[in-house]
């Protein structure tokens, strides 16, 4: 009987050492999902940072943006818009954020080096912490199911945060993205009484779709900031 060279070439082995295991090439990649796709839809751990949740949100409304790391801009052949190019071109070694490129650069105190560059605000610490733990935690493209209270909405717990992940940086006096300026309490506010913070993030007709790399709000934070228009946008 004349068998093919692969299984022949086993089989010499296996007399020669033993026990000796033979992988066939279709073995060696047996993981055909998608990289850019989340990996689980489990409730929020406090303890843990999201890829999809935290810091991609982070990064589109800071960093991916025209004339920076979007997809046409493409500076320094950076781009931020999601998972694989995050990981990519952001040079990130999961479990080490000094050997990440992107961390670096976001710590960095040289104006010449640090991102986003000068007169663009820089990332608050917390935004920082986000990102390195993010990669100390293994630099995974989790999303989770957050825990969305409608009954106690503030704008310091509810409002602001959400406006700082998500708005604040394609929104600033330097940068202020289709007009619109967010980057204290009045501003949300004048943006919630002119109608257009709700036409942007429900997406209505006649604005311009908001976060602006496509993902829309869930149904739950809508509701949190039209709870918190209808009681009177209260400053707490």
């Amino acid at each position: 009987m004349k068998h093919s060279k692969p299984i022949l070439i086993c089989f010499l082995l296996a007399i020669t050492f033993g026990s000796f295991k033979c992988k066939h090439k279709a073995d060696l990649n047996t993981n055909n999902s998608d990289p850019n796709q989340p990996s689980n839809n489990s409730t929020c751990d406090p303890d843990t940072i999201y890829f999809q949740n935290d810091v991609l949100p982070l990064l589109v409304s800071n960093c991916a943006t025209s004339n920076c790391h979007d997809q046409q801009s493409a500076q320094d052949d950076v781009v931020l818009i999601d998972y694989l190019s995050v990981m990519e071109t952001g040079k990130i070694k999961a479990g080490d954020p000094s050997d990440s490129e992107l961390y670096e650069v976001i710590m960095e105190s040289d104006p010449e080096d640090i991102m986003p560059p000068p007169p663009l605000s820089q990332l608050n610490d917390d935004q920082k912490l986000i990102i390195k733990n993010w990669i100390e935690q293994g630099a995974k493209n989790n999303s989770c199911i957050e825990n969305c209270d409608t009954n106690n909405v503030t704008f310091s717990g509810t409002i602001w945060p959400m406006m700082q992940t998500n708005c604040s940086g394609c929104h600033t006096n330097v940068n202020a993205g289709g007009g619109i300026i967010i980057e204290d309490y009045e501003d949300v506010v004048a943006s919630a009484s002119n109608g257009s913070l709700m036409g942007v993030i429900t997406h209505s007709t006649s604005f311009s779709p908001m976060p602006k790399n496509g993902t829309k709000f869930s149904d739950c934070k809508i509701r949190q900031i039209e709870k918190w228009i209808e009681n009177g946008t209260p400053n707490n």
